[in-house]
């Protein structure tokens, strides 16, 4: 089955690449909104799915692959940051304390949706804020959740330990990727 990739990451680009798949790139276009209710990996998963059921194209021997990444964090989401404020906000309230990134990912083919989540713990050092407004200035992390990319400086510097998936922080969880979809290729 041919894979579509229906993302704007580079980063998830390029793990799939270094991965080995080969895929297609399509363009979904889909408010990323969702529901107060919904709380920690139950965001990511709806907006992935939400993104699947979006694609109008032809799925016939085809499977698209939609999804979203959250950090959760003493209760929150942290989603993109708009501004510098909103960046820098995000990133204080990870400093010297652990927190959870999700990344939902929805395959889709032409008769079946199947989604699922990656879930890694990060924990940060304490991030002094002078370090905080180089990190933005520099590095501009306004298309990332939570505000950083752990593959960036801030990710070098601070970054204590981690429980989960490396790659699920980057922006895609390529393990469990792989696995589930050797399932939704057997099953079909």
């Amino acid at each position: 089955m041919d894979l579509l990739l229906a993302s704007k990451s580079p980063r998830r680009q390029q793990l799939l690449k270094d991965a080995g798949f080969a895929f297609e790139v399509v363009k979904i276009d889909v408010e990323e909104d969702f529901s107060p209710h919904l709380k920690a990996e139950e965001i990511p998963m709806f907006l992935a799915e939400k993104k699947a059921n979006a694609y109008m194209g032809n799925l016939k021997n085809k499977v698209l692959i939609t999804a979203d990444t959250t950090v959760w964090v003493d209760d929150t989401v942290l989603n993109k940051p708009a501004n510098f404020d909103e960046a820098f906000a995000m990133i204080k309230s990870l400093s010297n304390k652990k927190h959870h990134v999700y990344t939902g990912v929805c395959l889709k083919t032409e008769n079946k949706t199947h989604a699922f989540c990656g879930n890694t713990e990060v924990y940060f050092s304490e991030i002094p804020d002078s370090d905080i407004t180089h990190y933005i200035n520099t590095c501009k992390p306004y298309d990332k959740a939570g505000a950083y990319g752990i593959q960036e400086w801030i990710g070098y510097r601070f970054v204590e330990k981690i429980n989960g998936c490396y790659n699920n922080v980057v922006g895609f969880p390529l393990q469990l990727f792989c696995k589930e979809l050797n399932k939704l290729s057997s099953n079909n």
